[in-house]
């Protein structure tokens, strides 16, 4: 860049996470000279690509999110230890079938 030519840069703290757009002739480590693409929440500048740390810990809360349904509403476990205990077997399939519904209502996500 010369000295004439002022450009647009993203300016970032020691983390790489955007602080503010500054137009400006220098060259410093802490200006990226690479647009941050368009919907980021949080930019992280990695060194060679922006990455939104914020959109992957929401990707993984959602991945997970199923486990907190799912519990919720399963049948409780006595129930099944009571089928168990009592030898029903016509109450025990009924657990497993609750279960299995559950399972059904709020399967797992790909997270990748």
């Amino acid at each position: 860049m010369n000295k004439n030519e002022y450009k647009l840069l993203r300016k970032v703290d020691e983390n790489g996470y955007f602080l503010e757009d500054v137009y400006t002739n220098q060259i410093a480590e802490d200006l990226v000279d690479v647009a941050i693409p368009y919907g980021m929440f949080k930019p992280k500048w990695t060194g060679s690509e922006w990455i939104d740390e914020e959109a992957y810990k929401r990707a993984e809360l959602d991945a997970v999110a199923y486990i907190d349904q799912r519990r919720s509403e399963y049948p409780p476990v006595e129930d099944y230890l009571d089928a168990i205990v009592k030898g029903d077997e016509e109450q025990k399939q009924a657990y497993i079938d609750a279960c299995l519904a559950v399972k059904a209502k709020y399967p797992k996500q790909n997270y990748t």
